[in-house]
C-alpha cells in the first residue's frame, strides 16, 4: 500500500483532529500557471486557523515563530471547499503548539479527505509587540 492510500485509509477512520476553525473554498486567483492552488496559498491558510485559535487562547495578539512537521498528501483543485482543523498540543509560558490539519470536502458525496498538516507555534505578545505571559485557562 503507498502511503497516499494509507493515508486515505487512516483518514476514512479517523477524520480531522481538533476544532473546526476556518473554511475556504480555492479560487482561481489562487493557482500558479498550471492551474494548481499555491501550496503557499494552503500553508498561510492554516496560519491563519492557527492565528485565530492561538489568540482565542491568548486573550490577545499572537505571533506565529515556527512551523515544522509539513505534510503535503494531494492537490487542491479550483472550487475545492477547504476546512481547517486546529488542535492545541501544548502550552508554554508564553507559547502555544497548534496542529493544523486541512481537509478537502468533497462534492460528491465522499467523506472528507486531508489534504496536509503541520505544526504552527505561536507566542503571545503584548500591545507593544513583545512576548507575554499566556492568561491562565479556565477550565
Amino acid at each position: 500500500m503507498t502511503r497516499q492510500e494509507q493515508e486515505s485509509a487512516d483518514n476514512a477512520t479517523t477524520g480531522p483532529i481538533g476544532e473546526l476553525t476556518l473554511q475556504l473554498v480555492a479560487l482561481p486567483s489562487h493557482t500558479n500557471a498550471s492551474g494548481d492552488i499555491y501550496g503557499g496559498w494552503l500553508v498561510a491558510n492554516m496560519d491563519i486557523a492557527g492565528g485565530v485559535a492561538a489568540s482565542a487562547r491568548a486573550e490577545g495578539r499572537t505571533a506565529t515563530v515556527a512551523i515544522d512537521s509539513m505534510v503535503f498528501l494531494r492537490s487542491v483543485k479550483i472550487g475545492d471547499v477547504i476546512s481547517f482543523y486546529t488542535h492545541l498540543e501544548s502550552v508554554g509560558r508564553s507559547s502555544l503548539k497548534f496542529h493544523v490539519e486541512a481537509w478537502v470536502n468533497s462534492l460528491n458525496g465522499q467523506r472528507p479527505v486531508k489534504l496536509t498538516e503541520g505544526r504552527f507555534t505561536f507566542v503571545a505578545l503584548d500591545g507593544n509587540g513583545r512576548t507575554r505571559l499566556l492568561p491562565i485557562a479556565s477550565t
